[in-house]
């Protein structure tokens, strides 16, 4: 019998969302609530529809008439235009989806859209813009010229150029929930071990690789990151 996750798990220790984000927030928590649901609800044939309000990539968003058990990854690619999370299991077993939610990584197939309310989102389109912005501290280089919204004319971020460096991608659809997915790790361990990038990825399936190369791309972000510091 399978064992039974909780539907936004990443990795080990990620068990349910984030709270909201207030004002003066600290650093993101994934053990408490699951937060405030949309205020603009109404019923449309039949069914519950709602506007979500959050941010993506930096950038404020609405969408509107959301059905009340549509996902966030189903907003981000037909919504919004997004498609680099990708849409392979719907269960929350491959991590292809994943995404950044108040700073947490979390596997956008299951968390529903309404649950993103007032929240800030990063897909791995605006990963470069995200890795600049914390590499300057709290947005002290400006604003950059290029669209942090889709990636299109931006920098690669570390992680992303380690991983073409190091060879780590063949198909590619797995690709972006890995590079948001280790993005998170090297942020929070600059110095991680081996053991310690198995487990940030362990939410996250390749079919392609092997992992080895994916392992070694993590660690050449981290090599480079320590180099620039």
């Amino acid at each position: 019998m399978r064992r039974l996750l909780q539907p936004d798990r990443r990795r080990p220790g990620h068990g349910e969302l984030p709270p909201p984000r207030g004002r003066h927030h600290g650093p993101p928590h994934a053990d408490l609530g699951l937060g405030v649901v949309p205020r603009h609800r109404r019923h449309h044939g039949g069914s519950c529809v709602m506007r979500v309000n959050f941010t993506v990539n930096g950038r404020p968003q609405e969408a509107d008439d959301v059905w009340e058990g549509e996902s966030l990854l189903y907003v981000l690619r037909e919504r919004l235009g997004l498609p680099g999370s990708k849409n392979a299991c719907e269960q929350g077993e491959c991590g292809s989806c994943t995404v950044r939610l108040d700073g947490v990584p979390v596997c956008s197939c299951l968390v529903a859209a309404g649950q993103v309310e007032g929240r800030e989102v990063v897909t791995v389109e605006g990963l470069a813009d995200y890795a600049k912005q914390r590499s300057c501290g709290t947005g002290a280089c400006g604003t950059s010229p290029q669209d942090s919204h889709t990636g299109e004319g931006t920098e690669l971020s570390p992680i992303q150029q380690a991983f073409i460096d190091a060879g780590a991608v063949q198909c590619g659809f797995c690709t972006p929930g890995l590079l948001v997915a280790a993005d998170e790790m090297l942020e929070r361990n600059p110095n991680p071990s081996d053991a310690d990038i198995r487990e940030a990825l362990s939410g996250n399936l390749c079919r392609c690789t092997g992992y080895e190369k994916i392992m070694d791309a993590v660690r050449l972000a981290a090599a480079r990151q320590g180099e620039a510091v």
